[in-house]
């Protein structure tokens, strides 16, 4: 994470780059073999280095999604590819761009939009690490395939941690679903998604059927009831 602000200059031949290489990837290994790269932290990262970007830092995700959906622009018929989303307001953006897609191509388009809500869901409740996510970029096959990276930020420690996923990976979206989660360790991790957390889950989703009966059993918990402010005298001998 830092200040600074990728030049017009490195952004255009980020862009260019970015599309060369897609197009050598979709020749030799098509465009599922781009969706795998992408959905590896390692590969991205390095990636991102390649483009040009000399910090390891949140701006490698954004600078890297962006270049990539500016560069492919126009020819994502050509090479089947589609990159939608990118960083906040365009984040949320994602649905309307994949139902967009949808009508354009034929593919299911407010299916892809539920998947993109569903992940973003996923990673921002499930999965309570202290990371706010702020960033989510949804890549698109011509067959509807997909992978998704996202990015939350942590201010306070200045770090972010990267998510990512692979539609041919996942068997099941609240259940060990990711292709990586990639970021420093830091603290406890309320992590729904691990299988062990099967029990909660189902609890939780119970408890949620029954709102009365959660609200009737906290308002049987003794609780303390003391008064705002209370008078200390000084003792008369």
């Amino acid at each position: 994470m830092h200040g600074g602000r990728v030049p017009a200059w490195l952004a255009q031949r980020m862009a260019r780059l970015g599309t060369v290489i897609v197009e050598a990837l979709v020749l030799h290994e098509g465009p599922h073999g781009v969706l795998r790269r992408l959905a590896h932290p390692f590969w991205f990262q390095a990636l991102g280095c390649v483009l040009g970007m000399d910090w390891h830092s949140s701006g490698i995700t954004t600078s890297v999604l962006g270049a990539l959906k500016r560069g492919l622009a126009g020819r994502e018929d050509e090479l089947g590819i589609t990159v939608c989303g990118g960083r906040g307001r365009h984040s949320r953006k994602t649905p309307g761009e994949l139902i967009a897609l949808g009508d354009r191509t034929g593919l299911d388009g407010a299916s892809l939009a539920r998947t993109s809500r569903l992940v973003a869901k996923v990673d921002s409740a499930a999965v309570q690490d202290g990371f706010s996510l702020y960033l989510h970029g949804f890549v698109v096959a011509r067959d509807g395939s997909w992978a998704v990276i996202q990015q939350g930020m942590k201010p306070q420690a200045r770090t972010a941690r990267r998510y990512h996923w692979l539609s041919e990976t996942v068997r099941s979206f609240v259940e060990e679903p990711h292709a990586a989660i990639e970021g420093q360790p830091q603290g406890s991790i309320v992590n729904l998604t691990d299988r062990r957390a099967a029990p909660s889950r189902s609890a939780q989703v119970e408890l949620a059927t029954r709102p009365d009966d959660v609200v009737r059993q906290l308002r049987q918990i003794p609780h303390m009831q003391l008064p705002a402010h209370h008078d200390v005298r000084r003792l008369e001998r």
